[in-house]
């Protein structure tokens, strides 16, 4: 008998609510290898995908006080990972940017994240790669269409 869309639907969130668990904990087990905390990783990975950002907007995508993220911050600086910058057009604003240590971690880790991924997939037919890959990308989409947070990639 064939399952109900309704069944499918809460096997596909099961699914990607495990991939993601799966997904952290590899990921985790990457940044072993850097002097950086998942927190600090995480704020690395917004500035990596909006370049610079206010500790108030970054604040809001991590769902942290802002007391938190300044000092996360405030690490993050002193381990040479990102700097503080005026806004030259509103001298209270104050806006953070990765510096190249930081971007240079991302990177790497982003590398080794994707060869993982890369590994998991080889026995993937070229069709299933392109199928998940669309599919992917159509959920991702329709998320974004509703308004939802997005996370880094």
């Amino acid at each position: 008998m064939e399952q109900s869309k309704q069944e499918k639907i809460t096997e596909m969130e099961k699914s990607l609510r495990m991939i993601a668990a799966h997904i952290k904990q590899r990921g985790r087990e990457i940044l072993n290898d850097f002097s950086i905390t998942p927190p600090q990783f995480i704020a690395l990975q917004w500035l990596f995908e909006e370049n610079e950002m206010t500790i108030g907007d970054l604040s809001n995508k991590m769902y942290l006080a802002y007391s938190t993220t300044t000092d996360l911050i405030d690490r993050m600086e002193k381990n040479g990972l990102v700097k503080r910058i005026k806004d030259p057009k509103d001298r209270r604003v104050v806006r953070i940017q990765k510096l190249d240590k930081g971007y240079e971690i991302i990177e790497e880790v982003i590398k080794r994240r994707q060869n993982y991924l890369e590994q998991l997939t080889e026995s993937f037919s070229d069709q299933n790669i392109n199928n998940l890959h669309e599919c992917l990308h159509l959920l991702y989409d329709e998320m974004n269409k509703h308004n939802y947070n997005q996370t880094p990639k």
